[in-house]
């Protein structure tokens, strides 16, 4: 089975290639410490690539579409439709994440994964698990075989992706109603509850956001998704755009490629993917802390700190591609910044450097 065969492939962090990025770090021309998180990234991605010098190369952002049963229970502002008709305006370059993978030099892969109606748009990728999942308060979002199926085309697609260049993925997403499943994944992994747990996503008032959290604290009681089973938490209680994404993770793992993850729903898919594999943890790159108050407790659970803090909540990669640049930052000040010695600088310890 791919998935097996996918998390077997994940191991550790190359222990010594951080060893001595960290010591190259520290000859270079600056006070120890002072590009603060970029050093940390810098030292991370040595890890992952298994080299002292990382590279940053080709970069893709991979949008797995799909649509949600629980929106019956008027837990969204928009229709179900919507979804469908992003398609077209992520391919025709003028949806919020073709801009910005535009300008970040970014591949877009756009996934129908599981939109709940037949999709024939040049430039999205079929590969439909099913039409939709069902209404996860009052039943499972798919069966066990299903989720499956969604985690193979995510990693399928994460691995055709590398397979054609790409050495640095995003994930984004777009599912009307998906912020309710993702939170039921954190109230099912993190124990949160539902209250904490479920924010107001998009233009939602005061009723909706009621209805939200029924539908999530009726998620979890009628489906009792197994916590220590991260297919089962996606099965019951998920989403096929967020087991794609889980799936993204996973592959990118297994090929030490690393993954900037997005917001709310990529958080969902992250927590996915850890439930998994936990060691899939080390090749994320966290981009930013969404506006949507339950993604804090995502980032707290996978022990990872976002790079920006924009009070962005849109989804669909937008965060994620906007820290790409600084991934290259980080590769960019390893490879190309020189050393006190290469430099011809004398160093003061950072006592007097720079001041």
């Amino acid at each position: 089975m791919l998935l097996e065969e996918t998390v077997e492939k994940i191991g550790p962090l190359d222990e010594e290639a951080m060893k001595t990025a960290r010591r190259r770090m520290d000859s270079l021309i600056k006070p120890p410490g002072s590009l603060g998180r970029l050093e940390e990234l810098a030292v991370q991605l040595a890890g992952i690539q298994g080299r002292t010098l990382p590279e940053y190369g080709r970069r893709a952002v991979i949008l797995m579409a799909g649509d949600h049963g629980v929106v019956a229970e008027g837990v969204s502002a928009a229709p179900r439709e919507v979804t469908y008709q992003m398609l077209s305006a992520f391919t025709g370059g003028v949806a919020g994440i073709s801009v910005l993978a535009r300008m970040a030099g970014a591949d877009l892969v756009v996934v129908d994964i599981g939109v709940a109606r037949p999709v024939d748009i040049p430039g999205v990728l079929s590969l439909k698990v099913r039409e939709g999942t069902g209404n996860i308060a009052v039943g499972p979002a798919m069966t066990r075989e299903e989720a499956v199926r969604a985690l193979e085309v995510g990693i399928r697609v994460a691995l055709d992706t590398i397979n054609g260049g790409c050495g640095l993925l995003a994930t984004g997403d777009m599912g009307i109603g998906n912020t309710t499943p993702s939170s039921a994944i954190l109230a099912s992994l993190a124990g949160i509850p539902a209250e904490e747990a479920t924010g107001r996503g998009t233009m939602v008032n005061d009723r909706v956001l009621e209805r939200k959290v029924w539908a999530v604290k009726e998620a979890v009681r009628i489906n009792r998704p197994d916590p220590g089973d991260g297919i089962d938490v996606v099965a019951k209680v998920g989403g096929l755009e967020i087991a794609g994404l889980a799936g993204v993770i996973l592959g990118s793992a297994s090929r030490r490629v690393p993954v900037v993850i997005d917001g709310f729903i990529s958080g969902a898919a992250a927590m996915i993917a850890c439930a998994i594999k936990d060691g899939a943890r080390e090749y994320i790159i966290p981009s930013h802390l969404s506006g949507e108050k339950g993604h804090r407790y995502m980032l707290d659970h996978l022990r990872l700190r976002p790079l920006l803090h924009l009070d962005m909540r849109l989804g669909e990669g937008t965060g994620a591609v906007l820290a790409m640049g600084i991934v290259e930052a980080a590769c960019r000040i390893m490879r190309e910044m020189a050393s006190f010695d290469q430099a011809g600088v004398s160093d003061l310890e950072g006592d007097k450097l720079h001041k």
